[in-house]
C-alpha cells in the first residue's frame, strides 16, 4: 500500500511498523487506512521481537550472569508462560483463599471465645451495678454485638493482607499484569489495568486511585468501572458468616466460585462498555519485569498495620454509630415506645418498605432489606445489623434465610453497589456526580439482575 501511494519513500519496512504502531506523527505525514489489519497481534509481534532482539545482545555481550537471574528465568519459564502463566495464578488465588479460611477460622474462634467473656463481664458488671435493661440491651446487644462481630473476622483480614503483601513485594504482582494481557486485550484493556483490580481484591478506594497510573484516559475510566467488580476485604465478613453457617462443609469452594463470579461479572459488563460508552482499542503495554525477592518483613508488616488499623478504626466509628443506629431504630416505635417485638419498630417500617424489591430474589423479610441498606456506608455492617438484629444469636439466621436464598444474598453483596467510600473515590477521579450515580446504579441493577438469575436456576435444581 505504501509503494503504490507513495512510490518515492525510503525504508518500507520502518514507515509499515510505525503505522501499525498508529504512532502519530507517521499518521499524519503519510496517511493510510490501514484499519482492517491494525490489531494487538501485531503489536504483541513487534513488542516482542524487539525483546528478543535485545536479549540475543544481551546474551552476545554478557559475560557472567548473575545467579539470581537464571533462578528468576526458570521461575519466568513457568510463572508468565503463555499457557501455564494463567492456571498457576488461579491456583495461587485458590491457595491464598484456603489460607484465608482455614487458618483464618481457627484463629476466629479464638477471637469469638475472647468477646463472649468480654460481653459476660460487661453484661455482669452492669448487673451488679443495677443498670437500666435498656441501657443494658443498647451496650450488650448493640454495641458489643455488632462491634464484636466485626471484630471476630479480623484474622481472615490479616490472613488476606499478608498473601497480597506478598505477592505485590515478590515482584509476583507485575508478573501476572503481563500474563493477563491478552487475555484483558479481549474485553478492552491492557494488563496494566489488572494491577489496580487485583488490588481491589482488598479494598476499592486504594485500588481506584492507583489507576491514575494508567497513561490512557479510556483505560483509566473504565478499570475505574470494572474494579468494584473485585470483591474486596470489606465483604470478607459476609461471605465467612454465611459459609460458615449454611456451607462449612464447601465453604472455601463457595468462597473461591464468587471471588470468580465477581471477575466474570466484570467481563461481561466490560465486553458492554467495550461496544459502546469505550470503543477503540487499549494501549500498547509495555513493563521491565523485576527480579523475584523476599519480601521486606518491615514494608509487609507496615502494610499490615495500616489495614489492620483501617478495619479496627472503622470497625470504632461508621459500624459503632451503625449499630447504635439500629438498636435504637430496633428498639423504638413511631412514637418512641420501646417496643415488645421489633416488627412493631420503626426499623421494620423502614426495612417494610424497601423489603418487596428483594421478593422476586427469594427473601422478602425486612431484617434482610435493612441490612442491605447499612451495607452502603460500609459493607461489615451487614453482618453487624444482622448480629443485631438476631440479638446477637446469628445461628438463628436459619429462620431468615434457606439454603438456596442464603447462595443468592451472598450473589448480590458481592456485586450491589460499593461503600460510600468507594463511590466517593469514583467521583473524585471521573470528576462528575452522575459518574458516581452511574456506578451506584447500574451495580446495584446488575446485582439484582444476577441474583435473580442465580434464584431462578436453583429453583429449577
Amino acid at each position: 500500500r505504501l509503494k503504490k501511494k507513495y512510490p518515492n519513500m525510503t525504508n518500507y519496512r520502518w514507515h509499515s511498523i510505525k503505522l501499525l504502531e498508529n504512532d502519530d506523527d507517521i499518521s499524519e505525514k503519510y496517511p493510510i487506512d490501514v484499519s482492517d489489519i491494525q490489531n494487538s497481534k501485531y503489536e504483541s509481534e513487534i513488542i516482542n521481537q524487539r525483546y528478543d532482539f535485545i536479549s540475543e545482545i544481551i546474551d552476545e555481550v554478557m559475560v557472567n550472569k548473575a545467579k539470581k537471574s537464571r533462578l528468576t528465568d526458570k521461575a519466568d519459564n513457568i510463572l508468565i508462560h503463555r499457557i501455564w502463566g494463567i492456571p498457576v495464578f488461579l491456583l495461587i488465588m485458590a491457595l491464598v483463599f484456603f489460607l484465608t479460611f482455614t487458618v483464618g477460622d481457627w484463629l476466629k474462634s479464638y477471637f469469638e471465645h475472647w468477646i463472649e467473656m468480654f460481653s459476660a463481664a460487661v453484661s455482669s458488671g452492669l448487673d451488679f451495678l443495677s443498670v437500666s435493661a435498656l441501657a443494658h440491651s443498647l451496650i450488650v446487644d448493640g454495641i458489643i454485638a455488632g462491634v464484636g462481630s466485626i471484630l471476630t473476622f479480623l484474622p481472615n483480614i490479616f490472613i488476606l493482607f499478608v498473601a497480597l503483601a506478598f505477592l505485590e513485594d515478590s515482584g509476583y504482582m507485575a508478573r501476572i499484569a503481563f500474563v493477563m494481557d491478552k487475555l484483558l486485550r479481549k474485553i478492552g484493556l491492557s494488563g496494566r489495568s489488572f494491577v489496580p483490580m487485583l488490588i481491589g481484591f482488598g479494598c476499592s478506594v486504594p485500588a481506584i486511585m492507583s489507576t491514575r497510573t494508567l497513561a490512557s484516559e479510556r483505560d483509566r475510566k473504565m478499570t475505574i468501572l470494572l474494579t468494584p467488580f473485585m470483591s474486596c476485604s470489606a465483604k470478607l465478613p459476609i461471605y465467612a458468616l454465611f459459609t460458615y453457617a449454611f456451607f462449612p462443609k464447601y465453604k472455601v469452594l463457595v468462597m473461591i466460585g464468587l471471588y470468580f463470579t465477581g471477575i466474570i461479572t466484570g467481563i461481561l459488563y466490560a465486553l458492554i462498555l467495550k461496544k459502546t460508552a469505550f470503543k477503540g482499542e487499549p494501549v500498547p503495554f509495555v513493563m521491565e519485569l523485576p527480579n523475584y525477592r523476599l519480601p521486606s518483613p518491615k514494608s509487609v508488616m507496615q502494610l499490615i498495620w495500616e489495614k489492620a488499623k483501617d478495619f479496627i478504626t472503622k470497625a470504632f466509628t461508621i459500624i459503632f454509630l451503625a449499630t447504635i443506629v439500629i438498636w435504637f431504630l430496633q428498639t423504638f416505635d413511631v412514637r418512641l415506645n420501646v417496643v415488645t417485638d421489633s416488627k412493631d419498630s420503626l426499623l421494620a417500617l423502614i426495612g417494610g418498605l424497601i423489603a418487596p424489591v428483594f421478593a422476586p430474589l427469594g427473601f422478602n423479610d425486612w431484617r434482610i432489606s435493612t441490612a442491605l441498606i447499612t451495607g452502603f456506608t460500609a459493607k461489615e455492617s451487614v453482618v453487624s445489623t444482622l448480629t443485631v438484629l438476631l440479638g446477637g444469636d446469628t445461628a438463628l439466621l436459619g429462620t431468615m434465610f434457606s439454603t438456596k436464598t442464603a447462595l443468592v444474598f451472598l450473589v448480590f453483596t458481592l456485586l450491589y453497589t460499593p461503600c460510600v467510600a468507594a463511590i466517593a473515590s469514583v467521583r473524585r477521579e471521573m470528576g462528575t456526580k452522575k459518574a458516581a450515580f452511574m456506578v451506584a446504579a447500574i451495580q446495584c441493577l446488575i446485582a439484582w439482575s444476577v441474583a435473580f438469575l442465580v434464584h431462578l436456576v436453583l429453583k429449577l435444581i
